[in-house]
């Protein structure tokens, strides 16, 4: 494979063309790629131009570049979470019908959470999260189910980090962030006040494959202050329990 005179292969450039694209950012021009992927514009206006020939980039009337509908193809068939969404995603419109508020869907990857569906409603509180989104395991409701479900060493990794305050009630001490973890493993539900943004909470609950180990976790984002989080728990467990039914149907 072709390397850089630094050592880089083109795959690990174009990782990180690809990478640059953000959750606040849609549409970058060559420049803004080269600069946040720390590449040579050259470099990245030659790449670019075969990305957007394969489709995974496209141009916009502007000449900015978005990504393309050929790699947002490729990656919905993704194992993991084809089988998993198609699974979740009637249970996920019973929640958020009943909820009225965002709903969503998430998995462990690395040292995140990815959010792989996301369903929401007029007027629903904010909420920070995306499809395609992530969020450090720390600070949100779907990533501490899935840190608290992890194995011991990606939990020390998690808590050996610096852990960033969205908030201040973000938790970032590695102390009060075990005493939260061991808590999710015994009620097996997290409710997150304000973790993320102050007029939100967060409620989640671990998602069971049929063999029984956590493949995922199903939230509510919610308005805070809230009356009563433990409203929701019960309508997560069960939606919970009906994924995994599906997945085993499957």
């Amino acid at each position: 494979m072709a390397r850089s005179p630094s050592g880089e292969s083109v795959v690990e450039r174009v990782v990180r063309l690809l990478g640059a694209f953000e959750r606040d950012v849609s549409a970058l021009t060559v420049s803004d790629l080269a600069r946040r992927a720390d590449l040579p514009v050259a470099t990245a206006h030659r790449l670019v131009g075969e990305l957007v020939g394969a489709g995974l980039l496209e141009r916009d009337a502007d000449r900015r570049l978005r990504v393309g509908l050929r790699l947002w193809e490729i990656a919905s068939h993704a194992p993991r979470t084809q089988g998993l969404r198609e699974a979740a995603l009637p249970f996920l419109e019973n929640l958020q019908a009943a909820t009225r508020q965002h709903t969503q869907l998430g998995v462990l990857d690395g040292t995140d959470v990815l959010f792989v569906e996301r369903l929401s409603a007029p007027g629903s509180v904010v909420n920070l999260t995306r499809l395609g989104g992530r969020l450090p395991l720390h600070a949100s409701s779907s990533g501490l189910v899935l840190l608290a479900n992890a194995g011991s060493g990606l939990q020390e990794r998690v808590l050996a980090e610096p852990l960033p305050r969205f908030t201040e009630h973000t938790p970032h001490e590695p102390e009060r962030l075990r005493a939260l973890l061991a808590g999710v493993r015994r009620d097996h539900h997290v409710v997150c006040r304000g973790y993320i943004h102050s007029d939100a909470m967060g409620i989640a609950v671990p998602v069971h494959a049929p063999a029984g180990e956590v493949v995922a976790a199903l939230g509510v984002v919610v308005p805070h202050p809230s009356e009563n989080p433990g409203q929701y728990v019960s309508g997560l467990w069960t939606a919970a329990h009906g994924i995994t039914r599906a997945l085993r149907g499957r």
